[in-house]
């Protein structure tokens, strides 16, 4: 007798494993592999083996989280001479394009996703994803955590523990929850 695999029992092995590339989880195996603050230059050439951007002279401190489905390595652009501290994480369902010479403090959170607002039986909606841009020179303080949809505007500055909900003009510094202007920083 012969048994059947369930047509439902293999849509739930796709949904679940639909995020899995086998080149990642290796790479991301060996990332996590390295200690912190040393390798800082090993982690962005694997993730380029890996088909991700990155610019030269970049460096990453540390375990970088890289989160969503299908092809991620093409959602995300990393310019050259950053700087990304150890423990964030980007969540990749939509595109994240950091310019040159940006730095990123420790377990930084950017976001791509969110969901509508449901009903009151259910208030977590439908998935919604919108693109995040931090432009060249700008300066993202440890916790800071980036919601979808938000430009951080060029030689900005985000206070530490900030949540950023929304457009960040250029030479600005900005902090708090929600990101509020603190000052011009214009020359």
């Amino acid at each position: 007798m012969q048994k059947h695999t369930s047509p439902k029992l293999l849509r739930i092995l796709y949904e679940e494993l639909a995020a899995a590339q086998p080149r990642m989880w290796l790479i991301s195996g060996l990332i996590r592999l390295l200690p912190r603050y040393t390798a800082s230059r090993v982690r962005p050439l694997l993730l380029r083996l890996a088909g991700f951007h990155i610019g030269r002279s970049t460096i990453i401190m540390g375990p970088l989280r890289l989160h969503g489905f299908g092809p991620i390595h093409k959602r995300l652009r990393i310019g050259s001479y950053c700087i990304i501290n150890t423990d964030c994480f980007l969540d990749l369902n939509d595109q994240i394009t950091i310019a040159d010479h940006v730095g990123i403090g420790h377990e930084v959170m950017i976001l791509t996703t969110s969901h509508q607002m449901g009903g009151a039986n259910h208030r977590a909606g439908p998935l919604t994803t919108a693109p995040v841009t931090i432009e060249t020179g700008a300066w993202i303080g440890a916790r800071v955590l980036i919601l979808p949809g938000v430009q951080i505007g060029a030689g900005s500055v985000v206070a530490a523990g900030s949540v950023v909900t929304r457009p960040v003009p250029a030479n600005t510094m900005v902090g708090g929850i929600p990101a509020r202007p603190i000052r011009s920083l214009a020359e």
